[in-house]
C-alpha cells in the first residue's frame, strides 16, 4: 500500500464483525512506517451507528448508519503500526486545548480510501497537562462482556493497551516529548468529506 500524502483527506472507518460501525474524514497529517498523525477539523460530517434516530453504545443487532456533524472542535490524533491504542488531543472550536483522550482500538488496517479499526470500549482522559487523568466508559466494556461481545481475558488486554498508551503519554515518549496543544493545521488544508465508495466493505 502506498503512503498517504500530508495534507490528503482520508477516511477512518470503525468495523464490527464485517459491518461499518462509524466513519469519519481526516487530513493526513503524517504517514510513515513508525508513526501517523491525522487531523480532524470541526465541523465534518460523519457517519455512527444508530437505531431509530439514536446513536448505539455497543455493537449489538441491526443498526442503521446515521449521518452527524462533528462541532466540539479539533482533533489531533497519533497511531502507530500493529500497535493496539491511539492518543488523540481534542481542541475547543477556539483552538484551546481540551482533554487528551487515549483510545484503545484494533491496530489500524490501511485500505484504499485510509484506515479500518475496532473500537475496543476502553479509553482514559487526560488533562491537558497530563497533570491527571481518569478511566473513561469502564462500564461500556463490563457490559460488553457480560454480553459475549468481549472476553474477560480481551477486556484485561484492553485494560492493559490502555495503561501503556497512558505510560506512552505521561512519561512523555516521542512524539509526545514537545508540546502539541499549539500546534495548528494548514489553513489551505480542506474539510475532508467522506469519499465515493466509503460504505464499501
Amino acid at each position: 500500500m502506498r503512503r498517504f500524502r500530508t495534507g490528503e483527506p482520508i477516511v477512518l472507518r470503525e468495523i464490527w464483525q464485517g459491518r461499518i460501525w462509524s466513519a469519519r474524514p481526516m487530513i493526513v497529517v503524517q504517514d510513515d512506517e513508525d508513526q501517523r498523525i491525522f487531523y480532524t477539523p470541526n465541523g465534518i460530517r460523519l457517519v455512527v451507528a444508530g437505531r431509530d434516530g439514536k446513536k448505539l453504545r455497543l455493537p449489538e443487532g441491526e443498526w442503521d448508519l446515521l449521518e452527524r456533524a462533528w462541532t466540539k472542535g479539533r482533533i489531533l490524533s497519533f497511531s502507530w503500526p500493529y500497535v493496539g491504542h491511539a492518543i488523540l488531543l481534542f481542541f475547543h472550536p477556539d483552538r484551546t486545548p481540551w482533554v487528551w483522550y487515549v483510545n484503545v482500538e484494533a491496530p489500524l488496517r490501511q485500505t484504499e480510501l485510509g484506515f479500518d479499526t475496532e473500537e475496543r470500549l476502553l479509553d482514559v482522559l487526560v488533562v491537558p497537562d497530563r497533570s491527571a487523568w481518569e478511566w473513561k466508559d469502564q462500564d461500556e466494556l463490563e457490559e460488553a462482556v457480560r454480553r459475549d461481545l468481549f472476553t474477560p481475558a480481551q477486556a484485561a488486554e484492553f485494560r492493559a493497551e490502555a495503561e501503556r498508551g497512558l505510560r506512552r503519554l505521561l512519561d512523555g515518549e516521542p512524539p509526545f516529548d514537545r508540546d502539541w496543544t499549539t500546534w495548528r493545521p494548514d489553513p489551505s488544508w480542506p474539510v475532508p468529506e467522506l469519499p465515493p465508495g466509503w460504505d464499501a466493505v
